[in-house]
């Protein structure tokens, strides 16, 4: 067997375990042409090598080997993430863009860790499950612990945000019986509660074009002031959303600090990023600020919300022309909301105070054929994140994928590569400046 490229960073010790020693190993082509076989991975740390694994190698992660063989597994894959030199340089090239319209430079470095097989229907099921439960504390209605492998450890997992009864930033932090894998899963949008008002100025701020001005009746509900008049065009003030975007209330910039305490407390475990609708969207930002693999299920298109964060992110591969973050994005496209379709002053997002416009995602994107296949038309009540785990991810059979006729279990991930947002809007310095 050629020598093994992986290189072992910061890792405490691995327990290898072949599933069946009396067997030839199931081989395919695997980390840098080695073969991969089915490993028990006690303890995880990141691996870095400059050979790619190819597309098709897997390893499965079994969280706890007393578990009997009956027992559901989650999968996890090499997953190619990029990180920055620092997360002090992350903070100087925003600061430098939004304040001197200056790009800095940052160095990003390759770094091979095991992510969620997305490709996987149970695996994606749990993620969603872990979504559904930071909506609840433990033991209230709609918890599903029981519904989670049996190798999480409801111990030593833990919810966050719920001290405070106005805090919007909220969910619960799984954790595996051996702390080689940690998942922050995080609450999304809730309509009546204590957390509504801050959840929907986040909706508001990330996902409308502009301050959430739906039409001129919607002058007293924007949630900044950054509409520029004009005879001839919808016009919006770039600096004055940046600004507006950078509030410490702002969910984003609390979950950075999150993640960070995170990476403090679990030096040596993989760490992932869920959430559903405005969750997702959060997850999926912070994974790519972080190079942190990220799963958001009905989410809003969050691409123009890191633009006007100015999030510097990775450099796009050919034949790519999208950043390489490590997120995926799951929707039913009977769900308005990731398809940025709920919109118009008649819309009932509008309806209800929301401006959800956005429909461009980073990462790649798995779309279920749910009005093809199961005759659905597009509704607001097919964006639960409840009625996707029972009626999509644990629905038996295959899904369309691709134009090609093709049937899967879990459709193909896909770029949005020609995606635009807000097309009727004009963006630039408009602030302070004659009209023309």
């Amino acid at each position: 067997m050629r020598r093994n490229v992986l290189t072992l960073i910061s890792l405490l010790w691995l327990d290898v375990a072949v599933a069946d020693e009396s067997r030839p190993p199931q081989t395919r082509p695997g980390l840098g042409g080695v073969d991969a076989r089915t490993l028990t991975l006690q303890l995880t740390g990141e691996y870095t090598t400059t050979i790619p694994p190819e597309t098709d190698s897997e390893i499965q992660l079994l969280y706890d080997p007393l578990l009997d063989s009956s027992t559901s597994i989650l999968k996890a894959i090499p997953t190619a993430v990029y990180r920055p030199e620092s997360y002090e340089a992350v903070d100087r090239a925003r600061d430098s863009s939004r304040v001197d319209s200056k790009s800095i430079p940052i160095q990003w470095h390759e770094t091979w860790v095991l992510g969620p097989d997305v490709t996987d229907k149970h695996t994606l099921g749990q993620l969603a499950r872990m979504s559904s439960n930071a909506y609840h504390l433990p033991g209230q209605k709609n918890w599903k612990w029981r519904d989670l492998d049996p190798s999480w450890n409801i111990n030593t997992s833990f919810p966050f945000g719920w001290d405070n009864a106005e805090d919007g930033f909220r969910g619960f932090v799984f954790r595996s019986e051996d702390n080689s894998t940690v998942v922050l899963s995080i609450k999304g949008t809730t309509l009546q509660g204590p957390t509504s008002r801050k959840d929907k100025l986040n909706d508001n701020l990330l996902f409308s074009c502009c301050c959430a001005r739906v039409d001129f009746s919607w002058v007293f509900s924007t949630v900044c002031d950054c509409y520029s008049w004009s005879p001839l065009h919808n016009r919006c003030d770039d600096p004055c959303l940046s600004a507006a975007l950078i509030r410490d209330s702002l969910f984003y910039s609390i979950g950075t600090k999150l993640v960070r305490d995170l990476r403090m407390l679990y030096p040596f475990a993989n760490i992932w990023l869920v959430g559903h609708s405005l969750g997702g969207s959060l997850a999926s930002l912070l994974g790519s600020t972080f190079g942190l693999p990220a799963v958001a299920f009905e989410a809003p298109g969050e691409r123009m919300a890191a633009h006007r964060l100015h999030l510097p992110l990775p450099p796009s591969s050919y034949p790519s022309r999208l950043p390489r973050v490590p997120v995926t994005h799951v929707y039913n496209n009977a769900d308005p909301i990731p398809q940025g379709a709920c919109t118009g002053i008649a819309s009932p997002c509008a309806q209800t105070g929301y401006a959800l416009e956005t429909r461009c995602h980073l990462g790649k994107t798995i779309v279920y054929d749910t009005v093809g296949r199961l005759g659905w038309h597009v509704d607001l009540r097919k964006h639960g994140i409840d009625v996707l785990i029972a009626n999509v991810l644990d629905a038996e059979g295959l899904w369309p994928d691709g134009e090609a006729g093709e049937e899967r279990e879990v459709p193909t991930a896909q770029e949005e590569a020609d995606c635009v947002d807000c097309f009727k809007w004009e963006f630039g310095h408009f602030k302070n400046k004659p009209i023309g």
